[in-house]
């Protein structure tokens, strides 16, 4: 009986197969190359081979695409037909829940899973996804401590184990340790995407942003190449870096070069595109003319029923693009979803909405309407979607418009408490100063 490079087995494969396999994990893992072609030709080479079609079924539905969840639904169809032994049943249990919307649903199959098969590194990888796509950090850091006592540095593939674990540790806030665990990750295979970023993420997160630019560049051979899936949301941290320390001219830069140069169609490339404009936006610079290129795009995937963190940054291209009608169709999706109880729909209802309906209110001037949409949204959107520091444009958002409110109090308030986390920034020194700025005008004018 055939297996892959950790002894799982390969049911229905030739020896042809389970290397293409073999090599589309790999790339997967890596985030280079091209695992579709590879797992499309397994599939070519061995139409039974039911492992192939599975990790077609989850590259597709993790996508966060319109187009990749049918085909996912369609990889799943092809399952169905086959006979599967209980490791590849328990894929296709996650993969239903996944394509239907239950995210969590699909990552608690998963969890289970993982336990039963510590070994199975691509559902160790797909848990660690949803875990991140539905932002629960504890479980994205506890999955993989369940399961690496069960590793070893001689087992293939035990690097990015620990470079899951690092970004899980990251997430829940054990910085060091999730530093400690990036870098041990990278010296075992330097060409590790998904630890160099863990390791970004770190020195996001702790302000330390000099350090952060360094990073990126020390090792931009590792991360910047044509065939690398990561390059544009590496590209991102590098931006938020220089965004930090002021630089706006080069963000632009890079904007303009790696990040939307190609313009490319991935939907997390996006993300990365919309809230960057936003975030320059916020600075006070002009980018009307960007933000249509970026809006016309989102037009195939912002389709108010997959995913709402897309729908979401969507809804911000379209502001900046005065397409005003998209996000009031957005909106209009969200609050026709009363009778749906997917819980992709009830992202929609309680996170999507007042989400999007805050920042609609921010690009219109209406600063009171998007203080009380985003303050209280801002606790719970770690139900759904992404990193801290993806969410971080959230409470960035917020704190302008209190400034630009005259909402003195809270302004300053959410300064001092972005400054506790992270005292040498200078964005964050700016909202003070111009928080107590506004405060002090405020009181001569009183006088």
């Amino acid at each position: 009986m055939l297996a892959d490079r950790q002894g799982n087995r390969l049911n229905g494969a030739t020896q042809t197969a389970a290397d293409k396999y073999d090599q589309a994990l790999h790339c997967f893992n890596i985030y280079r190359g091209d695992p579709v072609t590879l797992f499309e030709e397994a599939i070519a080479e061995s139409p039974d081979f039911a492992m192939a079609h599975i990790m077609k079924a989850y590259l597709m539905g993790l996508a966060t695409e319109p187009g990749g969840t049918e085909e996912a639904v369609h990889a799943l169809a092809q399952l169905q037909a086959m006979t599967l032994d209980e490791r590849e049943g328990s894929h296709v249990e996650a993969l239903q829940h996944l394509v239907a919307g239950n995210w969590s649903q699909a990552a608690l199959v998963l969890d289970r899973h993982n336990i039963a098969y510590p070994h199975d590194l691509l559902g160790l990888q797909c848990g660690h996804l949803m875990d991140f796509y539905r932002a629960n950090a504890r479980d994205m850091r506890d999955r993989v401590a369940r399961t690496l006592p069960k590793w070893s540095r001689e087992m293939p593939g035990y690097s990015f184990v620990l470079g899951f674990y690092s970004f899980g540790l990251e997430e829940a806030g054990d910085y060091a340790r999730a530093e400690a665990f990036g870098r041990e990750a990278l010296a075992l295979e330097p060409l590790d995407c998904w630890a160099h970023h863990a390791v970004a993420h770190v020195m996001e997160m702790q302000g330390r942003a000099e350090d952060g630019v360094g990073w990126m560049i020390s090792r931009e051979p590792h991360w910047s190449g044509d065939d690398n899936f990561f390059k544009v949301h590496n590209w991102w941290h590098r931006s938020i870096y220089h965004l930090d320390l002021g630089q706006v001219d080069q963000v632009e830069a890079i904007y303009d070069g790696p990040i939307r140069g190609e313009h490319s169609e991935v939907a997390l490339d996006m993300v990365d595109a919309s809230a960057l404009l936003w975030r320059l936006c916020m600075t006070g610079r002009e980018q009307s003319g960007r933000w249509g290129e970026l809006a016309k795009m989102w037009d195939m995937h912002a389709d108010g029923k997959l995913y709402p963190f897309n729908d979401w940054h969507a809804a911000m291209a379209y502001l900046g693009a005065g397409r005003d009608g998209e996000v009031s169709r957005l909106l209009a999706t969200y609050r026709d979803k009363a009778g749906d109880d997917s819980e992709v729909a009830v992202w929609a209802r309680d996170l999507g909405l007042p989400l999007i309906e805050g920042f609609s209110a921010f690009w219109k001037g209406d600063y009171e309407t998007a203080a009380a949409k985003l303050h209280p949204a801002r606790f719970i959107v770690n139900r759904f979607g992404g990193s801290h520091a993806q969410r971080d444009v959230i409470d960035w958002t917020l704190t302008e418009a209190a400034i630009r409110g005259g909402m003195t109090d809270l302004a300053e308030a959410l300064a001092n408490e972005r400054l506790a986390l992270k005292p040498h920034s200078p964005v964050n020194r700016g909202f003070l100063a111009r928080a107590q700025n506004s405060a002090a005008a405020r009181q001569n004018a009183a006088e």
